[in-house]
């Protein structure tokens, strides 16, 4: 009995419609409320009330007061139903809609065309990729996500109808109004894409619309300025163009817009808009496809509309067939639902009620459309209408999660479409010198700034193509980057004349990677790709996508997208190289690596607090989790004068880092080579300590700080003069001579011989008293002097052509002032005790100093980006980029502490948590990691647990080293809490 009353219930629901309620859109989860209130209001209303719910009148919520008082109007007077927004912000919009819908007798429906989220009312920047990037997405759950977000986004708003996704299959290169709102160029892509759009933007409570049928994507011209043709047979179009329509309807979608075209094999009146035709809307896309949502007209404000159905009834040609809301009648009469954007509202709805009391409009075929717009109304909760919360709306739609997913689409949207020779991603970087040159009308620099956070990476400039061609004679690999406007999808893509005879020419003589921050219709026009070793399509010159691009290029990402329509001669639909990522570190936002980015934005405080406080003139900051760099900041200046402030690119005097850095990972690598071992005495690895104190001493001991060795000896003391304590006429001279080459500074000259002292004096010192764990610079010094001999260069070289170089740490070297403008490094100290001036790109500490700026122990200049490399080199067990350095147990190794039972946390090298309540770290991580830190300020640790690598850069001993109120401040570990903190998962 009970079924057999749901069988009546509902049949009396589907005859009560006039339309079958199963498979139907716009059914709510309950139909039996619904029908009532559609039937309610719908025998309620006059027949100027019914016949106005037909309409939706565009609004400018940027018009000003004469253009809302308009709207008010027709509101107020001709009972519209709904109102599509264009162009103004947010706010305006909502505090206009609520005025709007309060004086509205009906609940307004809204409409909005938001293809690609709200974000874009605010500063033009689009909250998502356009539909073209999307289409080179091989994960559809993505585009899913993409359409829940953007509902999101439209309820938010106030808005129940967002005209998207279009499903034209975009097959003419040449379309100026599809292009990238298209999915491409394959019906099954489209279709899928479109799909998981709709499923995505549905489940959030707004309803799509399927757009333009039946088919926009083979047209060249401009719909809003003419009609365009579409010149297929009716068999093409319903395989082809119909495709995505049929599928989408099977699958509930909400709305059709049909489109302003004229379509020959389906309309036989010439120039007929399809809009207009009555075989096209009602006998194709209602009974031909079955559907029963919501049909809206494309808007009839269309330029040239009534000339084109001037020319098309019956060979009349009366402007009078067009006046007066004709042509709203005529759309309605063929079978849409809603009149999208009348030219003339108030005067379309007088000739809707003239049709109606003369019978051309009948009862029954306006209750079919009315109450389908109440259908509508009811679904999206206009029943319970509930005004637009203007209450942090602005920040409700520019989200964290929105922001996201768009860094997650262009990591996944971002095509390789030619790779020869596996050029892509760039590896052996130590044999690369790169260049970039910019093509195109629009801004790179972001794509720049992003590749040079790889390896060295110079802009090549000129005026002339042969100025360009002889500046890059010096490098080996040139990126070419192609930037076109990302202020909207129909901005120009195509190369110009002349930036094609330039690309031809660079790739003619260099290996290139050409890389295309447009649409992948910019490829139409070469000619050859030959010479083109690397292109990479990045469908848009947004920030992300310039970002994404030169991390996939580095293989940080991997590539992962698909063409998702034909690129020129070359590239057909589905062209896409893929390859994985080399383990380099990527950048992106914390909540991509389970952080959080508000609980992570707590360490600006702890930063600022460290500089206004006065504990160090500026702060470089890098965090990174899981490979990628989550948190890259810097703060206040150079100096406490304030005239350079710190830059990415400004690099520190890391001080004992050096350590880690340079000395340790040229150990490791001799070590597991067996050219040494952990338990090789000193005796052994160099001779002159045979007859010593220490010729017993391990490598072991010596790195885990357990030798008795003294933890410093002022060597420059004993080279000043003992009356003025100034650098001694004995030792120094003020420029270079013979045998006084040792540049200590640019006006400070240390004698040849006196590096043999150095050695001598350590040699011969005494040892501690007892062994205890003692930190001490010595075993650098020792050691320094065995890899210089053992491999006949300076450190300095040998780690830069073992790691620095291959690595890409282009940042990071002994005596930068060789490689770099002083306006790039950061100085250290006003040196009042040895040196007498401001130490300003050569090291610190006066024992390296003493060894012309390379020390075992100290002298290495970086950037916290590349000192975050080599720490993320050891995190992931001795590989990056592709590359092993280091053996996964060579690692295991030296970082052990060997020691412990002694009261003596250190690792070979490498310094570890406390042991007990004091320490280097904040005692808030794993036992397993380990890290270093420098006299200058400077902390750099990795965590394999949790895979954080942490760095901090500083200068702290300006202008005095002081009292070091870093660390009574705790403020490098204060920060480590702060990251640990952060962790969500």
């Amino acid at each position: 009995m009970r079924y057999l009353a749901l069988i009546l219930i509902c049949t009396c629901f589907q005859f009560s419609f006039g339309q079958d309620l199963f498979n139907n859109p716009l059914q709510s989860k309950d139909p039996i409320q619904q029908q009532k209130w559609v039937d309610s209001l719908y025998t309620s209303m006059s027949i100027e009330e019914k016949i106005g719910q037909l309409f939706m009148v565009q609004v400018f919520s940027d018009k000003g007061k004469a253009h809302e008082v308009g709207i008010a109007n027709l509101i107020n007077n001709q009972h519209i139903g709904g109102l599509i927004y264009s162009n103004g912000g947010p706010v305006r919009q909502a505090k206009l809609n609520n005025e709007f819908q309060a004086a509205s007798k009906i609940p307004l429906l809204i409409g909005m065309d938001a293809e690609w989220g709200l974000s874009m009312r605010l500063d033009s920047t689009y909250a998502f990729p356009w539909n073209m990037t999307l289409g080179a997405i091989t994960d559809n759950k993505l585009v899913e996500q993409a359409g829940r977000q953007i509902g999101e986004h439209c309820k938010r708003l106030g808005v129940h109808f967002n005209f998207a996704p279009a499903v034209d299959i975009n097959t003419n290169p040449k379309n100026p109004i599809i292009g990238n709102r298209s999915f491409g160029e394959d019906r099954d892509n489209v279709t899928e894409k479109g799909l998981a759009f709709m499923k995505g933007m549905q489940s959030a409570g707004t309803l799509a619309n399927a757009k333009h049928f039946p088919g926009h994507g083979d047209t060249e011209e401009d719909s809003h300025l003419k009609l365009p043709t579409i010149n297929f047979s009716a068999k093409r179009i319903d395989s082809i163009e119909l495709y995505p329509y049929r599928k989408l309807i099977k699958q509930g979608l909400a709305s059709v817009m049909v489109a302003h075209l004229n379509v020959p094999s389906l309309e036989s009146r010439r120039d007929f808009p399809s809009s207009l035709s009555k075989h096209i809307v009602t006998d194709i896309l209602k009974d031909s496809l079955g559907f029963k949502g919501l049909i809206f007209t494309d808007a009839l404000t269309m330029k040239g509309a009534a000339d084109y159905v001037e020319k098309g009834i019956d060979g009349i040609r009366t402007k009078s067939l067009v006046k007066g809301g004709e042509i709203d009648l005529m759309a309605f009469l063929a079978g849409n639902d809603v009149m999208l954007m009348s030219e003339d509202p108030e005067k379309g709805i007088a000739k809707f009620v003239e049709a109606f009391n003369n019978g051309t409009i009948s009862e029954e075929r306006l209750a079919h459309s009315v109450k389908k717009i109440l259908m509508a109304k009811y679904k999206v909760g206009l029943n319970n209408y509930s005004p637009i919360g203007i209450y942090n709306l602005v920040d409700d739609l520019n989200r964290l999660k929105d922001d996201l997913l768009y860094e997650e689409l262009m990591e996944n949207a971002i095509t390789v479409v030619k790779n020869t020779n596996e050029l892509l991603p760039l590896r052996d970087l130590e044999t690369k010198k790169i260049a970039y040159v910019s093509l195109g009308d629009d801004d790179g620099s972001v794509f720049l700034d992003e590749l040079k956070k790889y390896t060295k990476v110079h802009e090549i400039k000129a005026d002339k193509l042969d100025e360009i061609i002889t500046k890059l004679q010096n490098y080996n690999t040139v990126v070419v980057g192609y930037h076109k406007s990302n202020a909207n999808p129909w901005k120009s893509f195509e190369f110009s004349q002349k930036e094609m005879a330039w690309l031809y020419e660079i790739a003619r003589t260099n290996t290139i990677v050409l890389d295309v921050f447009a649409r992948p219709y910019a490829l139409n026009d070469l000619l050859s790709v030959e010479n083109i070793e690397g292109i990479v399509m990045s469908y848009q010159n947004s920030k992300i996508a310039q970002e994404k691009s030169a991390q996939l290029i580095f293989g940080a990402i991997a590539a992962k997208g698909k063409l998702p329509v034909s690129a020129g001669q070359f590239f057909p639909v589905g062209t896409g190289e893929s390859f994985n990522s080399l383990l380099s570190l990527s950048y992106g936002l914390p909540e991509r690596v389970g952080m959080d980015s508000q609980l992570l934005s707590r360490i600006d405080s702890v930063a600022n607090r460290a500089v206004d406080g006065k504990m160090t003139p500026g702060i470089q900051l890098v965090v990174a989790r899981r490979g990628k760099v989550i948190y890259n900041k810097n703060f206040g200046y150079q100096t406490y004068e304030k005239k350079e402030k710190i830059g990415f690119d400004n690099v520190y005097d890391v001080a004992s880092l050096t350590k880690i850095l340079a000395t340790l990972p040229v150990l490791m690598e001799l070590e597991e080579q067996g050219s040494l071992s952990l338990d090789d005495k000193l005796s052994k690895l160099i001779p002159e300590y045979k007859n010593t104190n220490k010729k017993n001493v391990t490598l072991k001991k010596m790195l885990s700080h357990y030798a008795q060795l003294k933890p410093w000896i002022p060597f420059y003391y004993a080279t000043l003069d003992s009356v003025t304590k100034k650098p001694n006429a004995k030792y120094y001279r003020n420029s270079r001579i013979e045998g006084f080459t040792v540049e200590v500074t640019n006006t400070l000259f240390m004698r040849d011989d006196y590096k043999d002292s150095i050695q001598k004096v350590i040699r011969d010192s005494d040892l501690l008293s007892s062994l205890r764990y003692r930190y001490s610079d010595l075993p650098y010094y020792i050691l320094k002097d065995y890899l210089e001999d053992f491999y006949d260069k300076p450190l300095s070289e040998i780690a830069e052509d073992r790691f620095y170089k291959s690595l890409g740490a282009n940042y990071t070297t002994y005596n930068p002032r060789d490689k770099f403008s002083l306006k790039k490094i950061v100085p250290t100290e006003i040196d009042d005790y040895y040196r007498y001036k401001e130490v300003h790109g050569y090291v610190h500490d006066m024992g390296a100093a003493m060894q012309g700026g390379v020390g075992g122990h100290a002298g290495v200049f970086s950037n916290a980006n590349d000192v975050a490399k080599i720490m993320q080199m050891y995190l992931q067990k001795g590989f990056y980029g592709g590359k092993r350095y280091l053996k996964s147990e060579t690692i295991d190794k030296f970082n052990y502490c060997y020691y412990c039972a002694n009261n003596n946390r250190r690792g070979i090298g490498f310094d570890k948590p406390q042991l007990g309540e004091e320490g280097p770290t904040c005692g808030c991580l794993s036992m397993t990691s380990f890290g270093h830190s420098g006299f200058t300020g400077t902390y750099a640790w990795a965590d394999p647990e949790e895979e954080i690598v942490y760095v901090f850069l500083a200068n702290r001993t300006y202008p005095q080293a002081g009292k070091n109120l870093l660390l009574r401040e705790n403020i490098r570990t204060d920060i480590q809490r702060l990251i640990y903190e952060a962790i969500i998962d």
